[in-house]
């Protein structure tokens, strides 16, 4: 069973950063594609960026050019660089990884952005 292990969230100001990691484990193949969501209250969960192995990425148009996603292909990490963070940024963050037809999630883990 793969588990996903985040950590990284927090309380930051906005124009601030932060850093997510996600790390994996337990999987016998390596994960094919790796990615972050978030999800707010009422709203459905939404794709921020995601990473395909080697090191193919796809960002929502929101994060463009403030958010970057990486990968350690060697360790199934992924992580997460958040920069130039405004309000509109807070939510859960949730770490996705899938291999084959299978998809697994991360616990979440809390960005709030606010002054």
């Amino acid at each position: 069973q793969v588990q996903l292990v985040e950590s990284g969230g927090g309380l930051v100001q906005p124009g601030g950063s932060l850093r997510l990691s996600c790390a994996a484990s337990g999987s016998r193949f390596r994960l094919n594609v790796m990615a972050w969501y978030r999800q707010t209250p009422g709203k459905q969960r939404e794709l921020v960026a995601k990473i395909i192995r080697p090191s193919i990425t796809n960002y929502a148009d929101s994060v463009k050019g403030r958010f970057t996603i990486s990968r350690d292909n060697a360790n199934d990490t992924v992580y997460l660089q958040m920069n130039s963070l405004k309000p509109e940024d807070t939510a859960v963050y949730y770490c996705y990884a899938s291999v084959g037809i299978f998809q697994y999630w991360g616990q979440g883990t809390q960005v709030t952005v606010s002054s």
